[in-house]
C-alpha cells in the first residue's frame, strides 16, 4: 500500500522549498538595498501576500504529512477513496504556489481558490473515512489484533 507516500514526499519537500522562501523573506526584510521600504509594506501589498505564501505553505505542507500518514492507517479503506483524499491533498498545494503567482506573475486567483478547495475537502474526507476505517496498521495488516 503505496497511498500516502507521495503526500509524505512531496509535503517534506515543498516544506524545504518554503523555508528556503522564508530566507529569501528574511533577506528582504532585514538585508536588501530597500529593506526599509519592504519592511515599512509589512502589512500591505506584495510584502502581505508573500508571508501568506510562505505560511501556507508550510501549513499545507504539513497537512499533508499528516495526511499520508492518516492515510497509512485507513487499510480497510477503499483504495479510490484514499487516492482521492491523496490527490486533493497534493492538490492543495496549488494554493500557496498560486499565491506566489499572484504576488510574481500577476496571476488570477484561481490556483489559491482551487487548491484552498482541494485541501478542505482532503482534509474532511480523510476525517470522515479515519472515522469509519481507522485501523492499527500493524495487526489489520498482519491479521492479529494488539491491544
Amino acid at each position: 500500500m503505496k497511498t500516502g507516500r507521495y503526500n509524505v514526499g512531496v509535503g517534506l519537500l515543498v516544506m524545504a522549498g518554503f523555508m528556503l522562501y522564508g530566507f529569501l523573506l528574511i533577506y528582504l526584510r532585514d538585508f536588501a538595498p530597500d529593506h526599509e521600504a519592504w519592511a515599512a509594506s509589512y502589512a500591505s501589498g506584495k510584502h502581505f501576500e508573500a508571508r501568506l505564501a510562505h505560511v501556507h505553505g508550510a501549513l499545507f505542507s504539513l497537512l499533508n504529512l499528516a495526511l499520508g500518514f492518516v492515510l497509512a492507517k485507513l487499510v480497510t479503506a477503499s483504495e479510490r477513496a484514499r487516492r482521492i483524499v491523496a490527490g486533493l491533498g497534493i492538490a492543495g498545494l496549488l494554493m500557496p504556489v498560486g499565491i506566489l503567482g499572484e504576488v510574481y506573475l500577476g496571476l488570477p486567483p484561481v490556483l489559491v481558490l482551487l487548491g484552498a478547495v482541494a485541501m478542505t475537502a482532503a482534509v474532511a474526507l480523510s476525517g470522515a473515512l479515519a472515522l469509519r476505517h481507522w485501523t492499527e496498521a500493524a495487526g489489520a495488516m498482519a491479521g492479529t489484533r494488539r491491544g
